[in-house]
């Protein structure tokens, strides 16, 4: 099966709205949580070369690192994702400590998704501070994105 990381846009989208139990909504906020941190890398990459200090561009270019490192690993839970509940279906009719084992596993992802958003937005506020004042709209937008990813993510673990 081709990974959903590896799917255009619409191939993916055609995937998440289809009558199958992957990908669903762990999946979709990791994917939500990546587009925002995307964000973050833009801003970050439009900001560098803007300032005369070197510890600001210093900083900037330690957030667009930072920033791509938690947007890899988000897109790889977009299909971790949807392995750890494929696993979670599968024991449906498991005995409970098998079902059990299994929402335990699956609730890891979710909280990756949880922890790596966090970390994400703790990259903008020295952006909003320092970086291209044309793109604070585009900051703005990213923390809106994470937060939904984070809440989503938050209600997985709760519900898986």
């Amino acid at each position: 099966m081709k990974k959903y990381k590896n799917h255009t846009l619409k191939e993916y989208l055609d995937c998440l709205s289809l009558r199958t139990p992957v990908p669903g909504g762990g999946s979709a906020a990791a994917l939500t949580g990546a587009l925002g941190v995307s964000l973050i890398s833009m801003v970050a990459n439009y900001s560098l070369g803007k300032s005369q200090h070197k510890a600001t561009e210093d900083k900037i270019q330690k957030i667009i690192k930072e920033s791509q490192v938690i947007k890899n690993r988000l897109l790889e839970l977009v299909d971790l994702d949807a392995q750890a509940y494929l696993k979670v279906a599968a024991t449906r009719k498991a005995p409970a400590k098998v079902k059990q084992l299994a929402q335990r596993e699956a609730q890891k992802v979710p909280l990756e998704v949880c922890r790596l958003s966090y970390k994400a937005i703790e990259l903008t506020p020295f952006l909003v501070e320092k970086g291209n004042k044309y793109l604070l709209s585009d900051v703005v937008v990213a923390v809106e994105m994470l937060f939904a990813a984070f809440k989503a993510a938050l209600v997985l673990t709760k519900e898986n």
